[in-house]
């Protein structure tokens, strides 16, 4: 296994350090690929450093804010011709737990994909207002109705993927992001026959940093349900 995680990243100064240093420290075999989107505070500098003295961390810098979605594209054509054959993801805020990362990397042995599900057990979600916990499961709902998807968690964004499943996938047709971005990566996968897994995770608020999250995402994701599924009975996805 060659297992990398790519961590998309705008503005994570105040985490950088510590979620590379609690990557690293999971699994010995474990790379990091950071996407950083020119961060102005610095993120990449930061990073830059970190690489002087750990041939383990990547960086791919780009031009500008330009989306969650793409940001994983990108990484993931990336690493993937690199040679890298398991690809997470994963943000960078520790709303993830790195220490979860040696469970996923047991279970891909055997699946395409594996989801760190925050709703296969319960509901596992740490520090959110209510309000945001009742539109993040709400929207599970509503995806796993429209789309027919029997996952639980189909908007969480800590998973990993066998490249050779995730080499299928056409990044060129995917503009989504957010909640939509996962939501259709999932999709794809699912419609391709792709073998998929939820374990459950706790999800803890970040812990420093200014969510990503606002209105244009959630209803992103509210209409590309109604999309991925049209695409896929005519034959278009």
């Amino acid at each position: 296994m060659k297992p990398i995680v790519v961590i998309p990243t705008y503005n994570e100064i105040e985490n950088i350090h510590g979620i590379i240093a609690a990557v690293l420290k999971a699994d010995d075999r474990v790379h990091v690929l950071i996407v950083d989107d020119n961060s102005p505070d610095g993120t990449s500098a930061a990073v830059r450093k970190i690489q002087e003295n750990n041939n383990r961390v990547l960086l791919m810098e780009r031009p500008g804010k330009m989306g969650l979605g793409t940001a994983y594209c990108q990484g993931f054509e990336y690493v993937i011709n690199l040679g890298y054959d398991t690809i997470m993801e994963m943000d960078a805020d520790f709303s993830h737990d790195p220490a979860d990362i040696s469970r996923f990397l047991e279970e891909i042995a055997t699946y395409d994909l594996v989801i760190g599900s925050r709703y296969s057990n319960g509901v596992n979600v740490v520090n959110w207002p209510l309000s945001r916990l009742i539109l993040s499961y709400s929207a599970n709902i509503y995806t796993r109705v429209i789309t027919g998807m029997p996952i639980m968690d189909a908007t969480g964004g800590f998973k990993c993927f066998r490249a050779n499943a995730l080499s299928k996938i056409d990044f060129a047709k995917i503009h989504s992001n957010g909640y939509a971005f996962q939501i259709e990566m999932n999709y794809r996968l699912w419609t391709s026959g792709a073998k998929i897994k939820e374990i459950p995770i706790i999800f803890n608020d970040r812990r420093s940093g200014v969510s990503k999250m606002n209105r244009s995402i959630v209803w992103e994701a509210v209409f590309l349900v109604w999309k991925m599924k049209f695409l896929n009975i005519f034959g278009k996805l």
